[in-house]
């Protein structure tokens, strides 16, 4: 059964704390939700929290990628922060490169990414 994920708002920043095996539906749902959240709330940033998942499928890796495009469409940048050393080397043993994913050890990193990004945004050339 797929769910909604909860997406909260820090600022300018909307999280997302995976803390459920993700379904197909789940990650489709979840696309559709960041996607209307980043307009409705003009965030510049998502951070996507993998923390306590244990399994990321191609179909998610995938669609990590995709809801990252599509945040840097819509003027978001997307970090995943937390990945586990197996669920990496899945990742690479199954080809995907989760291009324009930027990626970060935890939280307080990714949160370090976002902060560069709009400080560097602000001053501007």
């Amino acid at each position: 059964m797929s769910e909604r994920l909860p997406i909260l708002r820090i600022g300018s920043t909307l999280l997302v704390s995976i803390q459920v095996d993700l379904d197909d539906q789940t990650v489709l749902n979840l696309q559709e939700d960041l996607a209307d959240e980043v307009v409705k709330h003009s965030a510049r940033g998502v951070i996507i929290d993998i923390t306590a998942a244990e399994i990321v499928d191609s179909f998610v890796g995938r669609m990590l990628a995709t809801i990252a495009a599509i945040s840097r469409l819509l003027d978001a940048e997307t970090v995943v922060v937390g990945m586990r050393p197996a669920v990496a080397i899945t990742l690479v043993e199954l080809g995907l490169s989760l291009g324009g994913v930027r990626t970060a050890l935890n939280l307080e990193q990714g949160l370090a990414i976002l902060a560069e990004r709009s400080a560097a945004t602000t001053a501007g050339p």
